[in-house]
C-alpha cells in the first residue's frame, strides 16, 4: 500500500512538472495615457542565433538601431553570431495603455509557425519577457489552446514612459540573473533599492526572483530638443548612441560629459528623406561644432527635427569657462581677520606693561 501511493505521489509530481511554470513577466507602470518614449528590455535566445536574426523577430528597422543600444561599433555585421543565452538589449518604441500600463507600441508582430503554441512562443521564442496569457489578451484570442498558422500575434514587451524622482528617464526591462541581489542592480543602474521595489511593486529585496523582468530607470543624458520635435523626448542612457532625424543625426550619452547629449551629423544615409537638410547655427556653426571667445564657449546642438520642409532644428548653447571672481566683500573680510590677528598680541602686550605698573 505504501509503495503504491509512494508511486501515485511521485505520478503526481511528474505531471505536475510537465505544465508551464509561470512567468515572473509583469506590466510596467506607464500612467501618462497616450504617451510614447524609447525603451529596452533583455533578450537572451534560447539558441545561438545572429544579430540580423533578432533584429528581425523583434521588428526593428535597422540594424544600427540594436548596435546603438548595445554599445556596438557601426561596423559590426549583421551576420554577427549572438550565443544562445547571451543577453542583447532590444531598444523600441513603448506606449501608455489605458489601464496605466505600458507595452511595445503594437510592436513586435509574429507570425504563428506550424507546431506553434502561445506558451511556446511566449516562453521560448520571446525568452518569458511576456506571458501566454498577456499574448492572449492583448490579440484578443478566446482559446490560448487555439491558434492558427500564419496568425499574426502582437507581442507586448513591458514597458514605460513615467518620469522618476521628477526626472525623464529610459524605462530598462532587465531580466534577473540567478544570484543577483537588488543592491547589486541598483547600484550597476546608479538607482537605488527604493526606487526599484517602488516602481516593480515588490515588497522587499527577498521578493526578487530570477527570470523576473524588472523596471529598471536608467539615467538620460539632457538634451534641447524641443517639445514640438517629432523625436521628443530623446532619451539616450549613458554610454549608448541613437540615429534620429530620419538618420541625419547621431546622438551619443557620456556621462563624462556632464549628461549633456551630444549630436553631430551621422554621414549615415538619410531615410525618407533625398538628402539632409542643413544643420547651421548663428555665427556660421553647425550641429557639433563648439568655438571659443574670451571666456564664453558657444556649441551648435541639435534641436529635433520636422517632416514639414524637412527641416532640422538647432540651438547655439552658450557657457562660461572662465573661473568665477571671488564674491564681493570675501576679500576685505580677509584682511581685516589678518589685522585683527597682528593686534591681538600687540593689546596683550599693553595690558602686561600696564599691570606690572
Amino acid at each position: 500500500m505504501g509503495l503504491c501511493f509512494t508511486a501515485l505521489l511521485l505520478g503526481l509530481l511528474l505531471l505536475l512538472s510537465s505544465f508551464p511554470t509561470q512567468s515572473t513577466a509583469q506590466p510596467f507602470q506607464c500612467s501618462t495615457l497616450n504617451s510614447t518614449c524609447r525603451s529596452l528590455v533583455d533578450y537572451a535566445s534560447p539558441n545561438s542565433t545572429t544579430l540580423s536574426s533578432i533584429k528581425t523577430l523583434f521588428n526593428v528597422k535597422n540594424l544600427r538601431t540594436i548596435l546603438g543600444a548595445n554599445s556596438l561599433p557601426l561596423s559590426t555585421p549583421q551576420n554577427t553570431t549572438v550565443t544562445a543565452h547571451q543577453t542583447i538589449k532590444i531598444p523600441f518604441q513603448c506606449a501608455c495603455l489605458g489601464n496605466r500600463t505600458g507595452a511595445s507600441n503594437r510592436r513586435p508582430i509574429y507570425t504563428v509557425q506550424s507546431g506553434d503554441t502561445l506558451y511556446h512562443i511566449a516562453a521560448e521564442i520571446f525568452s518569458s519577457l511576456v506571458t501566454y496569457e498577456q499574448i492572449a489578451a492583448f490579440n484578443n484570442v478566446p482559446d490560448v489552446n487555439l491558434i492558427e498558422v500564419g496568425q499574426k500575434l502582437w507581442v507586448p514587451l513591458p514597458c514605460g514612459c513615467d518620469d522618476v524622482d521628477g526626472e525623464k528617464v529610459v524605462h530598462y526591462g532587465h531580466v534577473v540573473e540567478a544570484g543577483s541581489t537588488l543592491e547589486l542592480i541598483a547600484e550597476e543602474y546608479g538607482t537605488s533599492s527604493e526606487t526599484l521595489l517602488r516602481l516593480n511593486g515588490l515588497a522587499n529585496a527577498s521578493s526578487l526572483l530570477a527570470g523576473q523582468v524588472l523596471d529598471v530607470p536608467l539615467k538620460a543624458c539632457n538634451s534641447s530638443i524641443r517639445t514640438d520635435s517629432l523625436d521628443y523626448p530623446l532619451l539616450v542612457s549613458n554610454g549608448t548612441y541613437v540615429h534620429t532625424a530620419n538618420n541625419c543625426i547621431m546622438c551619443k550619452c557620456d556621462a563624462a560629459n556632464n549628461w549633456t547629449l551630444q549630436c553631430e551629423p551621422s554621414q549615415v544615409r538619410p531615410s525618407n528623406w533625398d538628402s539632409c537638410p542643413t544643420m547651421q547655427c548663428e555665427g556660421n556653426l553647425y550641429i557639433g561644432n563648439t568655438t571659443s571667445n574670451g571666456c564664453s564657449r558657444s556649441s551648435c546642438a541639435y534641436a529635433g527635427y520636422s517632416t514639414a520642409n524637412q527641416t532640422i532644428f538647432t540651438t547655439l548653447l552658450t557657457e562660461s569657462t572662465c573661473a568665477s571672481p571671488p564674491a564681493p566683500g570675501n576679500y576685505a573680510s580677509k584682511m581685516q581677520l589678518s589685522w585683527n590677528l597682528i593686534f591681538i598680541p600687540f593689546h596683550l602686550i599693553m595690558l602686561f606693561q600696564y599691570l606690572s605698573l
